[in-house]
């Protein structure tokens, strides 16, 4: 019983850290929509989506008309483009990310025909797959004439493979975190340092300016006196 509970929660936690997201979002004619997506590098995602236009005689939205499609553009962490393509009104883009952190995924419509958007509504809806959700796992048993106990097996290897892929994204977020960390905390110290010598400059010179003053003044003083 024990060990069935444990399997269960070990199953949760991959599902937990390797999810595929779906979501629908509206956009118009000449609107762009970008999602951040934080993905450990070597890591294969996949995009599927398919669009609807909203329909005013029925009041809701109908699938797209072949002539209406998507462009797709992604970009990693820095700012490169490893993704730029024209798509129809279904899609599906693939890509692998070589660079761990943010990417950037960014989808318009490439119609310049007002008449397609009718009412200026357009629904996307987008399915993002990280990781081992990419892999067609019935497809793989077939060509590879697996057991269903093997099959579970190399499902459990590769949801290892990304978690191992996770924990060394979170290791080089740390790495930049703590190095971030530290340069702030040198600035704030040669900061603190010039704060200071600029302090015991200024004492110094009030200090003589005093000094300067007194003395002019005696001298008037004794000047008068005579």
């Amino acid at each position: 019983m024990k060990a069935t509970a444990s399997c269960v929660g070990l199953l949760l936690l991959f599902a937990w850290l390797s999810p595929s997201r779906a979501l629908y979002f509206h956009i118009g004619e000449t609107e762009k929509k970008c999602f951040i997506e934080e993905i450990p590098d070597e890591t294969m995602v996949i995009g599927k989506y398919r669009t609807q236009l909203w329909d005013k005689q029925t009041g809701s939205f109908l699938p797209a008309t072949p002539g209406l499609g998507m462009h797709v553009e992604i970009k990693d962490p820095d700012t490169k483009v490893i993704l730029s393509r024209q798509y129809g009104s279904d899609g599906r883009f693939t890509f692998t990310s070589h660079t761990p952190g943010e990417h950037q995924i960014c989808l318009h419509s490439n119609s310049t025909k007002m008449a397609l958007f009718a009412g200026g509504k357009l629904r996307v809806h987008l399915d993002i797959q990280v990781g081992e959700h990419t892999n067609n796992y019935p497809e793989i048993a077939a060509k590879d004439k697996l057991t269903e106990l093997q099959l579970r097996v190399r499902q459990l290897l590769d949801q290892v493979e990304q978690i191992q892929k996770e924990q060394n994204y979170q290791r080089y977020r740390e790495e930049r975190f703590r190095m971030t960390s530290e340069s702030t905390n040198q600035r704030v110290l040669w900061w603190s340092i010039a704060q200071t010598i600029i302090l015991i400059i200024t004492a110094i010179w009030q200090m003589r300016h005093l000094k300067s003053f007194f003395e002019a003044k005696n001298h008037f003083s004794f000047i008068i006196s005579m």
